[in-house]
């Protein structure tokens, strides 16, 4: 017959709870007894270690099951490169590549948008358009830090003339000063469960000032007079095409989609709803990005860009472009947490660093008439690669930003229930007394 001591311990042990396994655990082995014989449950963890009591998990090999949740997850990026592996070997003929790029630009870019307006509601949208102050702090660091660490980049590279060709230099300079991409920040902020009102709201304003304030940018850092400055043309001012277009394509493959996707989600609610539920529409905003990526390596490999470096110069701007990725990336995240949610901080964080090809090469044909094919073709490379790099960058982000919503949203529960049980343990009033007494009419 068990003693009193005995008796007591065993609900103890009962009520001991582990943690999840995969996390080391340390358990009173004094209040428990003996321990049973190893399960085929517990055969994943080791006893020995220097602690006794101590729980490590042995090495297992991500399961098939695990593979496949990853690739499900990730299908963007596998496909990303898929898509890139065949816009190297298979182009679009070089008479086709204009039609090309203007029937992708504006298609897909106006599915997007289109998209975009259905599922944001009007009042956010209104909302996040009248934050002047995270306009202001998210375009000069969009515009004037990143156009300056570049600089410096650039500058501490020239020093070795035999090292860089001064086109691929002249080439970081002008994705430093070009704005934020609109189609892959959009996407990729809903999928990290970030503001996407706001990140709507930045990519625009942002592309709408690019045309003003990127030549300003350009013509300042490139009339320093450097050595690598000098393989580029008189600069002629010619930006009135370049306001049209941009403008043109504003217009109507961003502003109009999104004001007729507000009509239709406020017309019709509940059939915007289920259609977007069932049909599962919100995959399709992740394939036109996937065919506007697709158009800008197609358009890079069939212009022969690539062939005009050195290997040894690519390969340099690849390790550089990732390292300012992440530069960029820690700059503005760290500046953002300071004062801003969660949420509005994922959008910070994908429109800073975020840069668009788009305007870069039209640009420069603007600015700087009688561009040879091969000076254009090098300016083109080092904006192509940073673009495929942040865009991979930015899918993997995804997965961490939503566990860090999920994170956030976990703690604010926990709070909330913990000052409920405070205001409910501190309550004088007694349960009884929040009812009324009834009273009875006398017999």
């Amino acid at each position: 017959m068990a003693s009193s001591k005995e008796k007591e311990a065993l609900p103890r042990a009962a009520d001991m709870k582990l943690e999840e396994p995969g996390d080391q655990q340390v358990v009173d082995v004094e209040s428990r007894p003996a321990a049973p014989a190893a399960s085929s449950r517990d055969s994943n963890f080791s006893l020995d270690g220097p602690v006794q009591g101590q729980r490590r998990r042995r090495f297992r090999p991500p399961t098939l099951k695990t593979l496949l949740w990853y690739f499900k997850d990730q299908w963007f990026l596998f496909a990303l490169g898929l898509l890139i592996a065949i816009a190297s070997q298979v182009q679009v003929p070089v008479s086709q590549q204009e039609l090309k790029t203007t029937v992708v630009t504006y298609l897909c870019v106006s599915i997007i948008f289109l998209m975009t307006g259905c599922t944001l509601p009007t009042r956010t949208l209104i909302e996040n358009y009248s934050r002047w102050k995270i306009h202001l702090f998210v375009q000069v660091q969009c515009f004037l830090v990143t156009s300056a660490i570049l600089f410096g980049v650039v500058s501490a590279v020239a020093t070795n003339r035999n090292f860089m060709d001064p086109g691929l230099l002249v080439g970081l300079i002008f994705s430093g000063c070009i704005p934020t991409t609109i189609s892959s920040n959009v996407v990729m902020t809903g999928q990290a469960h970030g503001n996407t009102a706001l990140t709507v709201v930045q990519s625009t304003l942002g592309n709408f000032l690019g045309p003003f304030l990127t030549p300003v940018l350009i013509s300042m850092y490139t009339s320093t007079g450097a050595w690598y400055t000098k393989v580029l043309p008189p600069d002629n001012g010619g930006y009135g095409e370049l306001y049209r277009r941009v403008f043109k394509q504003l217009g109507l493959s961003i502003f109009v989609p999104l004001v007729a996707g507000q009509v239709i989600q406020n017309a019709f609610p509940k059939q915007t709803k289920f259609a977007f539920a069932y049909f599962k529409l919100s995959k399709l905003g992740s394939f036109c990005l996937l065919v506007i990526i697709w158009q800008t390596y197609d358009q890079a490999f069939s212009s022969g860009a690539f062939q005009t470096a050195k290997a040894s110069n690519i390969i340099f701007i690849v390790f550089v472009s990732v390292a300012l990725f992440f530069v960029f990336l820690a700059v503005c995240f760290f500046t953002s947490i300071l004062w801003l949610p969660r949420q509005d901080t994922i959008s910070v964080c994908y429109c800073v660093p975020a840069k668009t090809p788009a305007m870069g090469v039209p640009l420069a044909n603007v600015m700087f008439i009688g561009l040879s094919s091969q000076l254009e073709s090098k300016i083109q490379i080092p904006m192509v690669i940073y673009q495929g790099l942040q865009i991979v960058a930015g899918s993997l982000l995804t997965m961490a930003f939503r566990h860090w919503i999920q994170t956030g949203e976990e703690e604010k529960a926990r709070v909330n229930f913990k000052e409920d049980e405070h205001d409910a343990e501190t309550s004088t009033e007694p349960a009884y007394q929040l009812q009324e007494p009834i009273n009875r009419p006398a017999a």
